[in-house]
């Protein structure tokens, strides 16, 4: 079976039963021809569906465009990657601790020396060999966080791990076989409205509004996502609302920490909205104190 091929903050596996017993009726009776992830992350939500229903068309967007870069060339070019990956593998099994430092830190300087002269609208040997170095510190550094600084540069610390998977060549190429399937797209969500119609099943994941300061740790990009951009995203949610196509969205739920906090009520209130909490649970967090069940919102313009 296919499965998310990184460790990613927010990815949803540990919570696709709960998020397939809200999918729409009409997702489960055939009747959705396409499935569009504006905000594709790990893709277990993506893998999910593909697996168990019968959606003609895929869509999967994201701005991060390393992330993309990664999806690109495990659908184009699977055989280089795992051979690199495999290189890698061997290479950084063997060492110590310390040694392992000196490759993890060295690796890390290359990749964000080149980032400037990496062209993310294309799939050529640099772009794949730039994705084997992003798996690896996906595999490697401290809970598989991807973060990078204003300038775009990536500056997570190694993590410490026995033996840790970076080459899964089995499930890389399982999820070759499903990206074949999938368009792929470097951009935001709004770049997704074209696509949409009354036919189509849409799963919003964004990056999550921080429950609080020390939250807000896990950025994807150099890009933040700040309530006002919450509400550009609400807003956007409407419009589609008003194609008729089916439409779920994720995000934290501010009761957690303040019973009074109705940040995403106030937003999407309105009739014909279904506004759930749900029992989901944190895998990553910068204290292990912070990690375990927390209710999150799931979001729907229709009933179940």
């Amino acid at each position: 079976m296919v499965k998310p091929f990184l460790k990613w903050a927010g990815g949803k596996s540990q919570l696709l039963k709960v998020i397939e017993s809200r999918f729409p009726e009409e997702l489960k009776k055939g009747k959705i021809k396409k499935y569009v992830e504006p905000f594709i992350g790990s893709g277990a939500v993506l893998f999910h569906v593909f697996k168990h229903y019968d959606v003609k068309e895929f869509y999967i967007y994201d701005i991060n465009p390393e992330l993309i870069n990664v999806y690109n060339s495990i659908k184009y070019s699977i055989n280089e990657l795992i051979s690199l990956l495999n290189e890698k593998e061997k290479r950084f099994l063997p060492l110590n601790q310390e040694e392992r430092k000196v490759m993890y830190y060295d690796l890390r300087e290359k990749f964000n020396n080149d980032l400037a002269s990496i062209n993310f609208n294309e799939v050529n040997n640099k772009n794949v060999e730039r994705a084997s170095e992003f798996i690896f510190f996906n595999r490697t550094c401290f809970n598989g966080l991807f973060r990078v600084n204003k300038k775009g540069f990536f500056n997570v610390p190694m993590g410490v791990y026995k033996r840790p998977k970076i080459c899964d060549a089995e499930n890389l190429k399982k999820v070759h076989l499903v990206l074949q399937n999938v368009e792929i797209y470097l951009g935001d969500y709004k770049c997704c409205e074209k696509i949409v119609d009354e036919e189509t099943f849409v799963y919003f994941d964004p990056p999550y509004r921080p429950l609080n300061q020390t939250s807000a740790f896990t950025s994807y990009s150099k890009y933040s996502f700040t309530d006002e951009n919450q509400k550009e995203l609400a807003n956007f949610f409407f419009e589609l609302n008003k194609k008729n196509a089916k439409l779920m969205l994720s995000n934290s739920d501010p009761h957690n920490i303040d019973k009074n906090d109705d940040f995403f009520h106030d937003l999407y209130g309105k009739e014909g909205i279904e506004i759930e909490s749900v029992q989901a649970t944190r895998m990553i967090n910068s204290k292990g104190t912070g990690r375990g069940k927390i209710s999150e919102l799931l979001i729907r313009n229709y009933k179940i």
